[in-house]
């Protein structure tokens, strides 16, 4: 049984732990043991928490755990450096180092084939990067990193941004570093929320880390409900959607009619809501479980009936993020900052580095011409684009920020475009939306729009997106047949019973989640053992990766 027990909690390389694994679970079982036996020993808990978080760390991204590490080191050394010291310049400096050394690190492992292709581009070189610590590791240390190969650490971008924010806010005066190195490695690390969010701040987390703990019935409840509704959503919508319909479609778009390109999309659309937001509700499940409370990052937002609705409700703690640390730091509505015009054209020099022919660079060259000659001639585009430039950049880098490719950049842009629409429609609009018949038609509306962006979220490269808009353009001569209607009747059947769950209204999912949450404990072992024999009806023959650990 020992044995057996070490073999589930042994790191396997080629498989990261995931929240479906029996090996998590047989951990956090562990975890919660040693958890409860220091609960009022603060220090010593957060202590164990912190290499307990490291450990599950170490099981996603094995030896990389040491760049984690790293970032914590820096950042509460820059945030004790930076509360102490009244001198601007050092404390600019300081900032400096955080943004540099957390950026640098994200860069070079998110965007370094990226920046290469530019390069080579440029200079007609073959320059091709790769891990040069790794073979000095392998044979000092004994670590087995690739070594021709730059591998992207599982849940990077989501620990940077947890660790910028901290040193920002400490910055600006809005937080006093924490005491401890313990417990703010615990905050950046803690386990449930570390590889894939929510993106927790320091000023809504720290606090918990002080309370005893303390668990009601309705919270263990509570936690329970939302590790189901999680568990349920990741394997019997996103991932029997992405087996059954949606790889489908999008490996040979040319084989599908319109009507199944667009099936496929919008259960495109629906698994990536079920895959995230299931893994956030199992995260904040199990975190209410250990008595911390985990900001909502999903609030329904295929009920938004505008583009600008569903971006306060989708990816909530990216997206407040977004606004509050690079957003508003760029001039928000007001005007467009140095930082906001550089970021322009070093947007437009790689876009130019990137042009495989020259009609493309003459394309470049004339919109640039036709930009600077509206902007110094016509008032009104000049305050137009002013004030309208930093909402455009936010979203093209919260693009480039989920992937290093131009399909990120294009899905960013889109849903920009989206914002400024929306925005000028509420300024021009005659009248109100009001009543449910005209809301719906904005929540189609709103739903058809981000679910054509995601063609370039999901396609592996820019030929298959183009491929799946042209059979969107054309692919609808063929009328739907019985053979096209038995072959995607299952999903197409799962698909619409998801959008109807999700579109219940609000009070009613308030409702019956406070009923689950006050059952007994044998009504709620008993519903347990029936979702986990559910879910096992549906689940494939290996589990699929929650779609976020990439980013």
């Amino acid at each position: 049984m020992v044995n057996s027990l070490i073999q589930l909690l042994q790191a396997e390389t080629s498989r990261p732990w995931t929240f479906l694994e029996l090996g998590f679970w047989v951990f956090f079982a562990l975890v919660l043991i040693g958890f409860a036996s220091l609960e009022r020993k603060l220090a010593l808990r957060n202590a164990y928490l912190m290499l307990v978080s490291w450990f599950f760390y170490y099981h996603t991204s094995q030896w990389y755990v040491v760049l984690l590490i790293f970032a914590t080191s820096v950042d509460f050394g820059v945030a004790h450096a930076l509360h102490r010291s009244d001198k601007p310049w050092l404390r600019k400096l300081l900032l400096a180092l955080s943004v540099l050394s957390n950026l640098g690190v994200l860069f070079f492992f998110k965007y370094a084939y990226f920046a290469a292709d530019l390069w080579n581009d440029l200079t007609g070189l073959a320059w091709n990067p790769t891990p040069f610590w790794a073979g000095w590791s392998n044979a000092s240390l004994g670590t087995d990193f690739v070594e021709d190969v730059i591998l992207l650490p599982v849940g990077i971008s989501f620990y940077t941004f947890q660790c910028l924010s901290y040193t920002i806010d400490v910055y600006r005066r809005n937080l006093k570093p924490v005491a401890r190195f313990t417990d703010f490695a615990f905050y950046v690390s803690f386990f449930p929320q570390l590889v894939a969010g929510p993106i927790v701040r320091a000023s809504d987390f720290v606090p918990q880390l002080y309370q005893s703990y303390r668990v009601t019935r309705a919270q263990f409840g509570l936690g329970l409900f939302w590790i189901i509704n999680g568990f349920l959503k990741k394997v019997i919508l996103a991932d029997f959607l992405a087996v059954h319909l949606v790889d489908r479609i999008f490996s040979q778009p040319t084989l599908y009619t319109g009507w199944e390109n667009a099936l496929g999309l919008l259960a495109y659309t629906m698994q990536v809501y079920a895959d995230f937001s299931g893994y956030t509700d199992i995260a904040i499940g199990i975190a209410l479980w250990m008595g911390f409370t985990l900001a909502k990052n999903f609030d329904s937002p295929y009920k938004a009936s505008s583009v600008g609705e569903f971006w306060k409700r989708w990816h909530m703690s990216l997206s407040s993020w977004l606004k509050d640390y690079l957003y508003i730091p760029l001039g928000g509505n007001r005007s467009g900052s140095v930082a906001s015009y550089l970021l322009i054209f070093a947007g437009l020099f790689g876009l130019a580095l990137s042009a495989t022919s020259p009609f493309v660079s003459y394309l470049l060259a004339g919109v640039v011409l036709v930009f600077l000659l509206l902007y110094q001639f016509i008032p009104v585009f000049r305050r137009g684009f002013n004030t309208n430039v930093n909402l455009m950049l936010t979203m093209l880098l919260g693009g480039l920020w989920h992937g290093a490719s131009w399909n990120f950049m294009v899905w960013g842009g889109l849903n920009g475009l989206g914002l400024l629409a929306h925005k000028q429609w509420t300024r021009l609009r005659p009248y109100r939306v009001e009543g449910w018949m005209l809301r719906g038609l904005g929540v189609l509306i709103t739903l058809l729009f981000i679910t054509f962006t995601r063609i370039w979220f999901r396609a592996p490269d820019w030929s298959t997106a183009m491929s799946i808009v042209n059979q969107l353009s054309t692919g609808w001569n063929a009328v739907p047949s019985l053979a096209m209607l038995a072959a995607w009747w299952r999903p197409a059947l799962i698909l619409a019973m998801g959008f109807a769950i999700h579109w219940i209204p609000e009070r009613y999912k308030a409702w019956y989640r406070d009923r689950f949450a006050n059952l007994n404990h044998f009504l709620l072992a008993g519903i347990s053992l029936a979702a986990i024999l559910l879910a096992y009806q549906f689940m494939a023959a290996e589990s699929q990766p929650f779609i976020y650990f990439q980013f």
